[in-house]
């Protein structure tokens, strides 16, 4: 390892920051974005008694941008490469968004041998896209335009996401325009190859059995506004498949509810993780 990065098996660099000491927290970001994404997070449990990991997604952030293996399936032996090359053990598994597939995808390939707990916060499992098998899905044409949209114009694109993401387009929010502008930077940080193969991995992959397989506490996590993944076809659908799955919905709270709902998140993160 060198200037905390580690090395995958097919040569990808994935950066990691590393905080505190204690219990170990895993986090998994969402798109198209990286670690700092938890700062809010990370330095609250730090500060809290835990030791916090959080990477960049390959082709996000400061990790190398490979061509191949942007899929769930490269997230989460990602993500395994890292917890075996640091040696976490007993871990609370942390993802939002995108980072709640790999999470999901990752205890359907390795299991739950070293994950003690798991919070899925905006998740997109079990499935995103429409389907025959998943009608109330969002439909194909949705994913079709965000992949038009970063493809010809990815810097105007994730300037007009941010606001959806926050729900800065509802009546009385109070996003700063600071947090708009660290959500520009930290998109277009990523590949935008990277970025574009990954909206696939989020959108059509099907975690239904990777929920399946849970077996270890988790709390879902939702905001009841959000305009990126829907709670009706993400965290109530997820619910029933999680044996012994908790679950607090956020009546109005965006996407983006570990910014814009920081203080109250934390405070049910620390609860559930000291639970």
């Amino acid at each position: 390892m060198n200037g905390n990065t580690i090395s995958t098996r097919d040569g990808a660099r994935i950066y990691y920051k590393d905080w505190g000491e204690g219990p170990v927290v895993t986090f998994s970001h969402g798109w198209p974005l990286n670690a700092d994404a938890w700062d809010g997070q990370l330095h609250f449990l730090a500060r809290n008694g835990f030791r916090v990991v959080a990477h960049d997604r390959r082709g996000h952030g400061r990790s190398s941008q490979p061509s191949t293996n942007n899929d769930m399936n490269g997230y989460a032996d990602d993500l395994a490469a890292l917890i075996d090359a640091l040696d976490l053990k007993d871990i609370a598994m942390v993802g939002h968004s995108t980072g709640g597939g790999e999470v999901a995808r990752y205890i359907g390939r390795y299991g739950t041998e070293r994950v003690a707990k798991v919070v899925l916060i905006g998740a997109v499992p079990p499935l995103m896209v429409k389907s025959a098998t998943n009608p109330d899905g969002l439909p194909i044409e949705v994913f079709d335009e965000t992949r038009t949209a970063v493809a010809s114009d990815r810097a105007q694109f994730y300037k007009e996401l941010a606001i959806a993401f926050y729900g800065a387009n509802r009546p009385g929010a109070k996003v700063s325009p600071g947090v708009l502008d660290q959500f520009w930077l930290w998109s277009m940080q990523s590949g935008q190859k990277n970025a574009y193969e990954c909206i696939q991995a989020f959108s059509e992959t099907d975690f239904t059995d990777d929920l399946k397989k849970f077996d270890v506490p988790t709390l879902l996590m939702h905001g009841g506004d959000d305009q990126i993944v829907p709670i009706d076809i993400s965290a109530k659908k997820s619910f029933r498949l999680i044996r012994d799955a908790k679950a607090i919905y956020y009546p109005d709270a965006p996407h983006g509810l570990t910014t814009t709902l920081q203080d109250q998140v934390n405070a049910d993160l620390l609860a559930f993780l000291r639970s």
